[in-house]
C-alpha cells in the first residue's frame, strides 16, 4: 500500500450521465483540475497520485476498491467538469464514490473540491459522506489542510484553513477565511501545468466531431487551460462560483508552449481542446501563443471557444496557422430579446451570419452552441433558433436545454420562484434519462426537453447538413453521422411539441443549405 500525502480521485458515472453516448461518441477527457492540483502539491513538496476513474474506465465500486492500493493522509475527490456546468452532473458519481470510500475506509479523511461544491458548500457537507468541503478553486485550501493534524481534528487549526467547510458538533461550519485565488503573476509557479505523468494518457478520446476530418483517429487526446475564469456574466453560467470574481488570469504564452511541447513530444498528442472559457479574447495572450504554436509545426488539431462579439477577422489566420481547426460560438438564441434576458452579449442576426461566414472562409469549422428554454423562450422563439441553426449549417451544432446550474443566476431565480428542479444531481445532465430543464415563462421543462431532442434529430438528419458533411469530411464521417442519429436517449420528462412546432414535421426556414445567404 503506497503511502501518500494526497490521493486525488476523479469519479466517473459516464453510463448514467451520457447513457448510450458514453460507449463511443462522448469524449473521455483528462481531469484538468486534478492535474493542476497535483502539480501544485508537488511544488509544496507533497507526495501525490491521481486515480482517474473515468480515464481508467472504472465503476464507482472498482474505483473505491482501487483507492485501497494507497494509504493517503488526505483523499481529494475532484468534482470539476470539462465545462463549468458539468460539475453538478458529476456530483452524482462523487456521491456514490464518497459513500463507498467511507464504507470501506471509514477513518480516511475526504475533501470534496469543485464548482458545484463551491456553489453549495454547506449543503454539500451536510449531505455527503465526507469530512470537508472546499469553497474556492482548491489549491490553497488543500495545502493548508495538509498542515493540520488530520488524525485528531483540531477546530482551532481547521478554523484557520481558507475556504474550508467542516463539521462542528455534527453541523456544517465555515472557517470564515476566504480562499484567495492564485495570483496571475504566480500561476506558472503555483500551478505549473498538469501532472500528465500521473494520468492514463493513452486512454483519452476526443469528441467525435473534433475528428470529423479523420473520424478513426480520436486518440490520443488532451484538454488544457491557458487561462482561468471569465469576465462575462451570462445568467445561465456557473463558472464563477469557483472563483468568486468575474475576471481572467492568464498563464504566460512562453510557459504554455512548454505544455504543448510535452503533449506533442512525450505523448504524441495531436487532438487538443483548449478548455478556456473564452480563448479568443485577449490578443496579447492568444495571438502570441498562436505564433509559438505555428513555429512548432506540430500539426495539432485544436478546438477552442470564442464569442460572436469578440472574434475579429484579423484573428483567423493566426488561429488557423496554429492548428485551431474548430471554434465554438455561443449563439444561444436567435432572439435578441431572449439573449438580453440572460445577459448574453450585444449582437444581432447580421453579426452572427457575418462571423460564421468569415470563420468558415478562413478554413476553420464552426460549432454553433444553442440553448432552448431560456426564461423568455416560447415555442415560436425556439423554432426561430432552430431555423437559424439550419440556415447557418455549421459543421457541428450543440443543442442544450436551459438548466438552473447551482452557482448561476438562473439557479438563484429558480429557487426564489419555487420552480421545480431535478430530483437528483444526475438530472442536471443534458443527456441523462431524468434530465429536467427549467420551465420558461410560457412552457414547461418537459416541453423544452421534448423540443430540444426533436431539434437535435432535425439538425443531424437534415439533407443540407448531411451534404455538407459528405462534401467536407467524406463518406466515413457521413456514415458516422447517419449511425449517430439512430441512437435515441430514453427521457422520463420529455413532452413532444405540438405539431405546429414539431421540428421533425415543419420545414425550417433555411432548409440546411450548404451555402447560406444573409438573413432575410
Amino acid at each position: 500500500m503506497a503511502k501518500l500525502d494526497v490521493l486525488i480521485i476523479n469519479p466517473s458515472a459516464l453510463g448514467q450521465i451520457y447513457q448510450g453516448l458514453s460507449h463511443s461518441l462522448a469524449a473521455i477527457e483528462p481531469p484538468i483540475w486534478a492535474g493542476l492540483i497535483a502539480n501544485h502539491l508537488r511544488v509544496k513538496q507533497k507526495s501525490v497520485d491521481i486515480l482517474d476513474c473515468e480515464g481508467l474506465g472504472l465503476t464507482v465500486d472498482e474505483g473505491a476498491r482501487r483507492a485501497g492500493d494507497y494509504d493517503p493522509r488526505l483523499t481529494v475527490v475532484v468534482v470539476y467538469g470539462q465545462q463549468p456546468s458539468a460539475s453538478t452532473q458529476n456530483m452524482f458519481a462523487a456521491t456514490l464514490l464518497c459513500t463507498k470510500l467511507k464504507e470501506l475506509y471509514p477513518h480516511r479523511r475526504v475533501v470534496l473540491v469543485g464548482g458545484h461544491c463551491s456553489a453549495l458548500p454547506s449543503r454539500t457537507l451536510s449531505e455527503e459522506a465526507v469530512d470537508f468541503v472546499c469553497q474556492g478553486e482548491g489549491p490553497s485550501t488543500i495545502t493548508a489542510l495538509l498542515n493540520c493534524n488530520l488524525e485528531r481534528l483540531d477546530e482551532n487549526q481547521l478554523a484557520k484553513v481558507p475556504g474550508l467547510w467542516y463539521r462542528e458538533e455534527g453541523r456544517a461550519k465555515y472557517s470564515g477565511v476566504s480562499a484567495t485565488l492564485v495570483a496571475q503573476e504566480n500561476l506558472s509557479h503555483e500551478l505549473p501545468g498538469m501532472a500528465w505523468d500521473l494520468l492514463p494518457m493513452k486512454n483519452y478520446r476526443a469528441h467525435n466531431w473534433h475528428c470529423f476530418d479523420n473520424i478513426s483517429e480520436r486518440q490520443p487526446y488532451a484538454s488544457i487551460y491557458t487561462s482561468l475564469g471569465c469576465p462575462f456574466r451570462c445568467s445561465f453560467c456557473c463558472i464563477n462560483a469557483t472563483y468568486g470574481v468575474n475576471k481572467f488570469r492568464y498563464w504566460d504564452p512562453k510557459f504554455m508552449i512548454q505544455q504543448f511541447d510535452v503533449l506533442a513530444n512525450t505523448y504524441g498528442v495531436k487532438n487538443i481542446k483548449i478548455a478556456d472559457e473564452m480563448f479568443v479574447l485577449k490578443d496579447a495572450h492568444f495571438i502570441e501563443l498562436c505564433k509559438l504554436l505555428k513555429e512548432r509545426k506540430y500539426g495539432f488539431n485544436i478546438w477552442a471557444y470564442s464569442r460572436i462579439d469578440t472574434i475579429k477577422e484579423s484573428h483567423l489566420e493566426a488561429l488557423k496557422d496554429a492548428g485551431v481547426n474548430w471554434l465554438a460560438l455561443g449563439i444561444e438564441s436567435k432572439s435578441k430579446f431572449v439573449r438580453d434576458g440572460v445577459q448574453k452579449g450585444r449582437f444581432g442576426d447580421s453579426d452572427i451570419y457575418d462571423v460564421v461566414r468569415k470563420i468558415k472562409a478562413a478554413g476553420i469549422h464552426v460549432i454553433g452552441n444553442y440553448i432552448f428554454g431560456l426564461p423568455d423562450d416560447t415555442y415560436e422563439t425556439m423554432k426561430e433558433t432552430l431555423d437559424m441553426a439550419l440556415d447557418l449549417n455549421c459543421e457541428m451544432g450543440n443543442f442544450y436545454s436551459a438548466m438552473a446550474y447551482p452557482g448561476s443566476k438562473l439557479y438563484e431565480m429558480a429557487v426564489a420562484d419555487g420552480l421545480r428542479l431535478p430530483d437528483s444531481w444526475l438530472g442536471y445532465s443534458q443527456h441523462s434519462a431524468n434530465c429536467l430543464p427549467l420551465p420558461t415563462k410560457a412552457i414547461s421543462g418537459g416541453e423544452v426537453l421534448g423540443f430540444r431532442d426533436r431539434a437535435w434529430n432535425r439538425y443531424f438528419a437534415d439533407p443540407g447538413y448531411l451534404a455538407l458533411v459528405k462534401s467536407k469530411f467524406g463518406d466515413a464521417t457521413y456514415q458516422h453521422i447517419k449511425d449517430m442519429t439512430k441512437l435515441t436517449l430514453p427521457r422520463e420528462f420529455a413532452i413532444q411539441p405540438p405539431a405546429a412546432f414539431d421540428p421533425m414535421r415543419i420545414n425550417a426556414a433555411g432548409l440546411g443549405r450548404n451555402e447560406f445567404e444573409s438573413p432575410r
